[in-house]
């Protein structure tokens, strides 16, 4: 580590001499040098410590590093690191090309802080000299980086110049992990996991499920009416408090495929159901409007305050329950149940591009576990006839359909209700053979995409 001569050195450049730990003065503050520290910190915590991105970008309860920043910077932080995990693969690969000998195996803060510079020489609109000049002068403020400063600056300025021709030369590479990668293969085929992977580096647009006149709303708000029946805004960057609606409670965002599973109950009008792990209260506003009496429950005391938020908003009124599903028995069964559980959501990688690199197989076995636990709970709170809609946003089978046919065997009082694929046009490439709904991020591809998500409907006999 200390031999900087013969390691980190980079191709063609000259590098110079480590600057020394000579005490330096105080250094004059340099507008967005604070984001990008932030940046560098939270981008450490994500791959190095496994932590969740949105909850460290929250403003008021986040990463320290954020806390203090404005909320445009706070808004550049989110996207330097959303470009950076979405393309870490070719970002990594990049910045390998261009050294002679691979960094230090120490310099971990050293590489997080060149894959923020590069995510945004590479991917985002960021002046180049702008993210050179930061980069530097945050390696210089870093006793640990200080020393390669020079090198800092070298590999970048050769980035900007070199930058299509190297963007050209990753651009085959496949941006997962590869435990991630190996793993959709195994599931879809090598043609549709590269096709996922390619569809996770595009940004989620922002869908709507509305209340009524899906077709007016998407003509006043400019978007367009999927096949899912959501509102999906087109280009659309300002506050969404703004738009037309909100206000009124005419609508609220939901992703396309989150918006599946309430209405696969088909007409529940006048019957009672039970919205479990309910919060932030998408598919309780869905069920409400669809006419039924809904129970909402929530372990979560503050997520439970949030969907009681959501739902005055919306002028919608449900009974909220706290409580944990596993200790929930109602005095009678409940007609339906809808149970979105808590799963790995890989199949969220366009909205959290953190999920690959914070979860793994361990991750989804454990959550598959948990979810086969509340599934049978599920099962026990629906009468004769009623039916249980389960769902989650995994791309894995093992949290889907491999999980719920162990749970159908050991239970032969209930059965499968497959979806008919005439009932979803437009979507008739995420109905399986036999009938449960899986969309992967491929999917809708020339309407911009969906999340991944999987559903069925289970009917008690």
């Amino acid at each position: 580590m200390n031999d900087e001569k013969s390691r980190g050195k980079s191709k063609n450049t000259k590098p110079g001499r480590p600057t020394g730990s000579a005490r330096r003065p105080d250094p004059i503050e340099k507008a967005g040098l604070d984001a990008r520290i932030a940046a560098t910190r939270i981008l450490s915590a994500v791959i190095d410590k496994k932590t969740s991105l949105d909850g460290m970008l929250d403003g008021e309860h986040g990463n320290p590093a954020i806390r203090n920043l404005s909320e445009a910077d706070r808004s550049l932080v989110r996207a330097i690191l959303h470009s950076a995990l979405r393309h870490l693969p070719r970002i990594e690969a990049i910045l390998d090309s261009l050294l002679d000998t691979p960094l230090p195996e120490g310099a971990r803060s050293l590489k997080h802080l060149l894959i923020i510079a590069a995510a945004q020489m590479l991917y985002l609109e960021v002046p180049d000299h702008s993210a050179v000049d930061l980069a530097v002068e945050q390696a210089n403020r870093d006793p640990r980086n200080r020393r390669f400063a020079k090198l800092v600056n070298a590999l970048l300025r050769r980035i900007g110049r070199e930058k299509e021709a190297l963007i050209e030369s990753v651009a085959a590479l496949p941006c997962l992990p590869a435990w991630f990668l190996d793993r959709l293969t195994a599931i879809y085929g090598r043609d549709a996991a590269l096709a996922i992977a390619e569809a996770q580096l595009q940004p989620a647009a922002i869908d709507l499920t509305v209340k009524q006149d899906a077709a007016g709303w998407a003509e006043r708000l400019n978007g367009k009416v999927l096949p899912t029946g959501s509102v999906r805004l087109e280009k659309f960057r300002g506050a969404i408090p703004t738009l037309e609606g909100f206000e009124d409670g005419a609508w609220w965002v939901q992703d396309a495929a989150a918006a599946i599973p309430a209405r696969l109950f088909g007409d529940i009008r006048g019957k009672r159901v039970a919205d479990l792990c309910a919060a932030p209260g998408g598919k309780t506003a869905q069920l409400i409007n669809q006419g039924a009496a809904v129970t909402a429950v929530e372990q979560s005391q503050s997520r439970l305050k949030r969907l009681e938020g959501n739902l005055a908003r919306l002028g919608l009124k449900a009974d909220c329950v706290l409580a944990s599903l596993l200790d929930f028995y109602p005095d009678q069964p409940f007609d339906a149940v809808l149970l979105d559980a808590p799963c790995s959501s890989t199949g969220t990688m366009r909205r959290h591009p953190d999920v690959a690199w914070t979860k793994g197989p361990a991750d989804i076995a454990k959550l598959a576990e948990l979810q086969e636990k509340l599934l049978r709970h599920a099962l026990t709170l629906v009468g004769s006839g009623g039916r249980v809609v389960f769902s989650n946003c995994s791309l894995d089978p093992l949290e889907g359909e491999d999980m719920v046919a162990r749970v159908l065997a050991d239970n032969p009082d209930f059965r499968l209700v497959p979806v008919a694929p005439q009932d979803w046009p437009g979507l008739e490439e995420a109905i399986t053979p036999r009938g449960e709904i899986r969309t992967t991020p491929a999917m809708l591809g020339s309407d911009g995409g969906v999340d991944g998500f999987y559903a069925c409907v289970i009917a008690k006999i």
